[in-house]
């Protein structure tokens, strides 16, 4: 497990970040004794626990805890904090566990245990597909790089389709919505095309798009996406839709409505 520590204390962080390394199932952990500072790490740092103290200044834990949880919906969190008021805010985030100060190691260990043990089964977490928010792509915990933006844009759509297929008129009508599909036009979306095989290829992961008889797909079965999982009912995908769904892309709208409406 990646495991991020926050606490404004620093005494307090590193004692934790010391308790979490003597558990064999925490490959990695990082601690942050500034807010800001994690939230801006979390940016390119996907991780699997956060363990975070509630009451810190201008960003508090559970302001970090709707923020990792919209960037990473599957991440537990297990809240570290003096002031046991905070329970109930803590169980509306659905926090997968709660621990006053000084934290016990043996407490710490079962907390742990038991956020691991309510980790539900996923797809491989090699390509990681986030739609809630904006759209980005991860690649063993990396951010995917696109060399265009509008091959990026290709790639959400077709994420947004959920495996169904849609021919070159289809996908020209969706991201550019005005004007006329002629031969300059046909020429730009197959370099658009290329681009983005281009850059599925450089990540070794050109499998997950199909081109077949005219049609582009994207195979859902091979990317871990909060989309798939929420209309799966996943509870934790479930829970980390916030009304806002590929934020970036105009033709995105229609798909925002439904999950709406399922939520």
């Amino acid at each position: 497990m990646k495991v991020l520590c926050v606490d404004d204390a620093l005494p307090i962080m590193e004692d934790t970040v010391t308790m979490c390394k003597k558990l064999p199932e925490i490959t990695s952990v990082t601690g942050f004794t500034r807010p800001r500072e994690a939230m801006e790490w979390l940016e390119n740092h996907p991780v699997d626990l956060a363990l975070l103290d509630i009451d810190m200044p201008e960003i508090t834990g559970l302001m970090l805890a709707e923020h990792l949880k919209r960037k990473y919906p599957d991440a537990a969190v297990i809240f570290l904090t003096a002031f046991p008021q905070y329970a109930v805010q803590a169980i509306k985030l659905r926090a997968s566990g709660y621990l006053l100060k000084p934290v016990n190691p043996e407490e710490l260990e079962e907390e742990v245990a038991y956020a691991r043990s309510r980790k539900p089964e996923r797809p491989s977490d090699h390509i990681v597909v986030q739609t809630f928010g904006n759209f980005e792509i991860f690649v063993d915990g990396e951010t995917l790089f696109f060399h265009r933006t509008k091959a990026k844009e290709l790639l959400a759509y077709l994420i947004d389709r959920n495996g169904r297929g849609v021919n070159r008129p289809g996908i020209f009508a969706a991201l550019w919505e005005e004007g006329l599909y002629d031969y300059s036009r046909q020429k730009y979306l197959d370099v658009i095309i290329r681009s983005l095989r281009e850059t599925l290829k450089e990540a070794e992961i050109e499998e997950i798009l199909e081109i077949k008889n005219g049609f582009l797909r994207i195979r859902p079965e091979l990317v871990n996406c909060d989309l798939y999982r929420f209309l799966k009912n996943d509870p934790e995908a479930v829970n980390a839709y916030r009304g806002e769904y590929m934020e970036e892309y105009p033709w995105a709208i229609f798909n925002t409505e439904s999950l709406s409406a399922r939520g």
